[in-house]
């Protein structure tokens, strides 16, 4: 499920306790929610893989598989890489505040449960979720393919797009994919250095931008394509003339006028001449826009 703005938010409640779950849910739905209940970890996974909630409320302690598994394996679906857990425990030792975090949990909150306490810092967690998903959506539309991993090769997060085109993460491609990561990632790319990798039967490449924050590794997922089909690509796409069409894509790489006009044998102010009906045919202004169009179209399909 997608963020849902004009929808109800949804809220999976993860409890062995029945009366627990009963008060919760009570509240919830009290506050204009919809409720999914799992009475165990193995039941939360299943729901998972069918329903990705706005929100997921925790216990840390369950028989057979306890919350921080669940949380960790629940974190391992890319789907919920902007899902917010908040553990809910009767206890607040250090330790256990340690485990949650660690997990892949973004709060805490201990029982008995103040729903008024955890009603508001739902709300502060929902508010940060859906702009980290506004914000990963506007990339997607951008043409930006982009994901991060840790050094393991671990995925911390990627856009939609990128989601859609990476092995789910219990299939054997995932833990292939996983490992060229991290080898190549341990070799110190410099930025703008690629690495060749076919998933899913699907040539691809990864492109290394930068290391935030000394952990996550920033990448753009690309598809190899020659500049002859992706010229003819952006042709179609906008009934382009043959030289149009090359113009825009050397812009759509970030060359400029003098470069491209390197590249193609021409002047810098034919350059411009075609530029210009390249923004009118594109319904443009700048070349900033028509690069995003171009890159929308020639993005990861």
């Amino acid at each position: 499920m997608n963020s849902r703005e004009h929808q109800k938010t949804v809220v999976m409640v993860v409890d062995d306790s029945v009366d627990s779950i009963r008060m919760i849910n009570d509240s919830l739905e009290e506050a204009g929610m919809t409720v999914l209940v799992a009475l165990e970890g193995s039941q939360a996974l299943t729901i998972s893989q069918n329903i990705t909630p706005d929100v997921v409320l925790m216990d840390a302690l369950m028989p057979n598989m306890d919350g921080f598994e669940t949380c960790r394996r629940l974190k391992e679906n890319p789907a919920f890489a902007d899902v917010p857990i908040l553990f809910m425990t009767g206890l607040s030792d250090t330790e256990h505040v340690v485990m949650g975090l660690n997990a892949g949990g973004v709060d805490y909150v201990t029982k008995p449960i103040n729903t008024a306490e955890l009603l508001a810092r739902m709300a502060v967690h929902l508010a940060n979720a859906r702009m980290a998903r506004s914000a990963r959506n506007a990339l997607d539309h951008a043409g930006q393919n982009l994901f991060a991993v840790d050094a393991r090769g671990r995925l911390l997060w990627g856009t939609p797009q990128v989601c859609r085109c990476l092995p789910a993460a219990d299939q054997p491609a995932f833990e292939t994919l996983q490992g060229e990561l991290e080898a190549w990632l341990g070799r110190q790319p410099e930025p703008g250095h690629s690495l060749p990798l076919r998933i899913l039967d699907t040539p691809r490449s990864v492109e290394f931008l930068a290391l935030l924050d000394n952990r996550e590794y920033l990448l753009r997922l690309k598809t190899p394509q020659n500049a002859n089909s992706a010229a003819a690509a952006l042709r179609d796409r906008f009934q382009l003339t043959q030289r149009e069409s090359d113009v825009l894509l050397w812009i759509a790489n970030g060359k400029t006028n003098r470069e491209i006009g390197q590249i193609l044998d021409m002047s810098p102010r034919t350059v411009n001449k075609h530029l210009e009906q390249v923004f009118r045919k594109l319904g443009v202004e700048n070349r900033t826009a028509a690069a995003a169009c171009a890159i929308r179209v020639l993005a990861v399909p």
